[in-house]
């Protein structure tokens, strides 16, 4: 007997799909799942296929370990870097501040009554590179026992704030004795008050020294003319006239006539050598000597500071112009010893080798000891057509471009005098 067809069922539309479905069911059936496919599903259940860190940008800070003994080497190391780099540097600035060194010349210091060690610092502060100010106290205050003596000091090259320190600190250990010369006095002024103070020792200014002997003394050949080598004329031979720079010294108790001539005639080189160096053009002067001649007799002239350039300017345009300079100091000065606080008539029409009334040009040699101001002076006169000047009577000057205005002048003097006079009570 046959066996009957089973009826097959009509197709519906979605019958592919679920016969695949059932089709891929029994196959999983078929397999046996392994141990990584089970921690995969239940991977994928337990955290969403998508990190949602990444889209929203928020991110956990990375966390250290601090038991990690590398990261605390390299920390370390770190801070030991910056800590040597910081005590390089603070080592290089105290040995800059100690040690390094200005560049100057050997060179005399002059110390005023007053001055402390802490103001002598900014100098150091502007020429050495990393000099600490405060360093530089903390070292005086501790290795610098006695204030800072007035005196003069002689600093050696190029020296360091301790090579400094050392030479000056030597004052404190010497009792110092004063040179005080004031500008337009002369180089006799000057002797003789070194041969008057028991705290210099002589050795140059004894009883019998002249020009010849003090100039031989002091070893300064070659800074005098010719002229004034030969001269027959005892006042002009070998006379150092100008060559001396006044002012207020401090000296060591026993040092010699000699060392402070010489420091003198030192520091008077050096002002009349910058100040030559930097003239204005067209002077008629052809050598420093010249201009330090000049330089004296405006010292004379005048004790106002802010006419000395002016009465420079007088005396140039009297030069340039051939006239003769005709200024009283000079009689004064070729009078020598004659001279008796008078200029009479006589004494003007006198010719000496000073009187610039009888004589053209410059004097042989300087009539003063010119400060630096007036040496300056000198070499840059003022812009001024004057050729005239006198006193007003009443403090400085009255500058004139003509004879007559000039005379005029005079007239005014004579009247201020006068009225002076006969306010005057008799004595």
């Amino acid at each position: 007997m046959s066996k009957p067809t089973p009826e097959t069922p009509p197709e519906r539309p979605n019958d592919t799909s679920s016969n695949q479905q059932d089709s891929n069911i029994g196959q999983r059936a078929d397999t046996t799942p392994t141990d990584s496919d089970l921690h995969a599903v239940e991977d994928k259940k337990a955290k969403p296929a998508t990190d949602v860190s990444l889209i929203s940008g928020e991110s956990k800070p990375r966390k250290y370990k601090t038991d990690n003994q590398s990261f605390f080497m390299q920390r370390g190391y770190q801070i030991l870097l910056v800590l040597g780099l910081i005590a390089a540097f603070f080592l290089v600035m105290v040995y800059q501040t100690l040690f390094g060194r200005i560049d100057q010349p050997q060179k005399m210091v002059t110390i005023e009554q007053g001055q402390t060690y802490y103001g002598l610092l900014p100098q150091w502060q502007q020429q050495i590179p990393l000099f600490s100010t405060s360093i530089a106290k903390l070292y005086i205050k501790s290795q610098v026992d006695a204030p800072l003596h007035a005196g003069i000091y002689q600093l050696p090259e190029n020296p360091t704030m301790a090579e400094a320190l050392q030479v000056l600190e030597q004052g404190a250990k010497a009792a110092m004795v004063k040179v005080q010369i004031i500008e337009g006095k002369t180089s006799k002024d000057l002797y003789q008050a070194l041969r008057d103070n028991p705290g210099i020792k002589k050795e140059v200014l004894t009883a019998d020294s002249d020009n010849a002997s003090i100039a031989k003394a002091l070893d300064l050949a070659g800074i005098l003319p010719d002229g004034v080598v030969n001269s027959n004329d005892p006042i002009v031979n070998h006379n150092l006239e100008g060559w001396f720079a006044p002012d207020t010294y401090y000296y060591g108790e026993g040092t010699s006539d000699k060392q402070v001539l010489t420091d003198l005639y030192k520091r008077q080189q050096q002002a009349l050598t910058d100040a030559w160096e930097n003239r204005a053009p067209d002077l008629p002067y052809k050598s420093p000597y010249e201009a330090l001649i000049m330089a004296s007799i405006i010292e004379k002239e005048t004790s106002v500071p802010d006419e000395r350039p002016l009465v420079s300017a007088v005396f140039n345009n009297r030069l340039n112009q051939g006239m003769r300079m005709q200024t009283d100091p000079t009689i004064i000065y070729g009078m020598g010893s004659r001279y008796e606080g008078n200029i009479r008539r006589r004494d003007i029409d006198e010719k000496t080798s000073y009187n610039t009334y009888q004589i053209d040009g410059l004097p042989p040699t300087p009539i003063a000891l010119p400060s630096a101001a007036s040496i300056e002076a000198t070499l840059h006169p003022a812009d001024s057509e004057a050729l005239y000047f006198v006193a007003t009577g009443n403090g400085g000057h009255k500058f004139t471009n003509s004879l007559n205005a000039h005379n005029q002048a005079v007239k005014e003097y004579l009247g201020v005098m006068r009225e002076k006079r006969a306010q005057t009570p008799p004595p």
